[in-house]
């Protein structure tokens, strides 16, 4: 039966084929989700005990930056060892890197480990996008996107929760191993539940692109850096830095037979450039709300943390709500609707804050982050789905896994120009309203500007007709 004709339900999702994969890959987005909240809860008190707090915002850019590398790099290793091992692997590493740094007794040796807990999880995390395709029907991947929407909202509340509970009643150190039993547990689904085909015959698929990927790690490490450099000049040197390096990898991949990106990343013509833009601008856009919101509200409106916090969180929890919500829609002239309609909403959002701090409303701010999470979570699973589905022959796997680590790229490449947006138009919050007013407004204009490019983007994209699944991948 094709997949247009198939009844589908959410039940259909949780029965006995169907339920041990979504619960591997699940756990593989709560790793993710839950150890970069965790991180965050409990740096502040490692820094105490074992020094080195000027390093500190090192922990999450060389943690950034190599999981946007393995994520870059996932593809060709499913090639280079199959899939299972592809898997496992990237679980090994990340279980390593979470040992030395719940064990670091200094802070040189705390970055090692967060540097394998990076490169370990960005592999993961794109290779469960790429197995969303493998292992489940076309007619089930928007649900399969809601569940992991769910997940990755419940890691990145459980995270801090957890952290926070475990750091003050036992230590910081107890708060990293439970990665432990999680990564143990994910280790075991995998080599009983992921396909162990064999990888690529072709023996160019077993060479490493060691140049791109170095390259793709020197320009987003550029950009890491520039996100949290104090010289408004230097900053806009290493964007630029880092824009050109990355077009470099970009343009000499697509000449190379042993490609890490799909052959039309980014091309104005087809569906995955198009959709791959979309997912870049977006979060790129969503920047200066994501990083700055929350130090304005407190400064400006006089929130404590914890408010703002849940203001702040607003935005995750509509993305789930929205994704869960419209997972169950069919019809391919809807779906189209809802990703074209995803960046309408996040720049009507971003509007709505950027008039909220103009004119002193704060009431104004929740429902826009409300609308925020909805653009974001209303189009994700099936603009995600338009673009593994068209991919080029050969090249799903590599479409499938650049969408993850495009989205960290784009929330890595926002940071940083909002940063420079509002550092250069003197940003002080503790000025209150003259300090926070203006700068926000430029980088928010900024924002709603790229905003718009999404939404060019999301006309771009096309979806391709409903076929009839294929059968089950080989060895479930």
């Amino acid at each position: 039966m094709a997949a247009s004709e198939s009844p589908t339900s959410w039940r259909e999702l949780f029965t006995r084929e169907n339920m041990p994969p979504l619960i591997t890959l699940s756990l593989g987005v709560v790793l993710h989700a839950f150890n970069g909240f965790l991180v965050a809860t409990a740096l502040p008190t490692a820094v105490l005990e074992i020094g080195g707090i000027q390093f500190m915002s090192w922990s999450f850019t060389v943690y950034l930056v190599l999981s946007i590398v393995g994520g870059a790099g996932a593809a060709r290793l499913k090639q280079m060892v199959g899939g299972r091992q592809a898997m496992v692997l990237p679980a090994l590493v990340f279980l390593a890197g979470t040992l030395i740094a719940g064990f670091a007794p200094s802070m040189p040796v705390f970055l090692v480990g967060r540097a394998l807990q990076g490169i370990g999880e960005g592999t993961i995390s794109a290779l469960c996008y790429l197995f969303i395709p493998v292992l489940f029907p076309s007619r089930l991947i928007a649900r399969v996107f809601g569940v992991e929407a769910m997940m990755w909202a419940l890691g990145s509340f459980g995270g801090p929760v957890i952290a926070g509970i475990l750091t003050e009643t036992v230590s910081w150190r107890m708060a990293f191993f439970v990665n432990v039993p999680v990564a143990l547990l994910f280790l075991g689904l995998v080599t009983r539940f992921v396909p162990a085909d064999p990888g690529s015959p072709d023996p160019k698929a077993k060479t490493v692109p060691l140049g791109r990927l170095a390259g793709s790690g020197v320009g987003i490490m550029l950009v890491a850096v520039a996100a949290i450099s104090g010289d408004t000049m230097s900053a806009a040197l290493l964007i630029l830095g880092a824009f050109a390096i990355l077009v470099g990898v970009f343009v000499f991949d697509r000449r190379r037979p042993d490609r890490l990106f799909p052959s039309d990343a980014f091309a104005l013509t087809t569906t995955v450039g198009m959709g791959l833009w979309m997912i870049l601008l977006m979060p790129i856009a969503h920047s200066p709300v994501s990083t700055f919101l929350n130090i304005s509200i407190q400064n400006l409106w006089g929130y404590a943390p914890t408010a703002a916090g849940l203001i702040h969180a607003t935005m995750a929890l509509s993305w789930s709500g929205s994704a869960l919500l419209i997972a169950g829609v069919d019809s391919p002239r809807r779906r189209l609707a809802l990703i074209r309609l995803g960046p309408v909403l996040v720049v009507s959002g971003l509007t709505g804050i950027l008039l909220a701090i103009r004119h002193d409303v704060p009431w104004m701010v929740v429902p826009c982050q409300i609308l925020i999470g909805a653009g974001f979570g209303g189009c994700w699973s099936f603009l995600s789905q338009a673009i593994m589905e068209a991919a080029r022959p050969g090249e799903r796997d590599l479409a499938s896994t650049m969408l993850q680590t495009v989205l960290s790229s784009g929330f890595a490449l926002g940071a940083a120009i909002a940063g420079l947006a509002v550092n250069s138009a003197g940003f002080a919050p503790q000025l209150g309203a003259e300090g926070i007013v203006q700068p926000m407004t430029r980088a928010i204009l900024i924002g709603v500007s790229i905003g718009a490019f999404a939404i060019l983007a999301a006309f771009g994209v096309r979806l391709k007709p409903k076929v009839e699944d294929p059968p089950p991948a080989a060895g479930r």
